[in-house]
């Protein structure tokens, strides 16, 4: 069963959102190499004063593996929105409740 990850850091939505179009082709390899390691959804969200990445990949360790690989591609977005210390990074297992909704329930 896939994983849930999310990436939450305090920053500006908006800085990230300019750095993405000014730096795409940076911005592509991160994808490019996210992808080699197994990642099956992404998404950037933000909020005031608030930064968040949701992902779904196949286990945590896919992750793990992709985030240390790429760390050095990833700080330089992090910096530009702005972002006060290391990000909270969450690895969430999907809960049996059988109440599932959507996402090819």
């Amino acid at each position: 069963m896939s994983v849930i990850v999310t990436v939450l850091t305090k920053g500006d939505p908006k800085q990230v959102e300019e750095y993405a179009s000014a730096n795409a082709d940076s911005m592509q390899a991160i994808t490019d190499s996210a992808k080699s390691h197994g990642l099956i959804a992404h998404r950037f969200y933000g909020a005031d004063g608030q930064v968040l990445v949701i992902d779904e990949w196949p286990d945590g360790d896919s992750f793990h593996g992709f985030f240390e690989e790429n760390s050095g591609r990833i700080g330089p977005i992090m910096q530009a929105a702005g972002a006060q210390g290391p990000p909270e990074v969450t690895v969430w297992q999907k809960l049996e409740t059988g109440d599932d909704i959507g996402w090819g329930a």
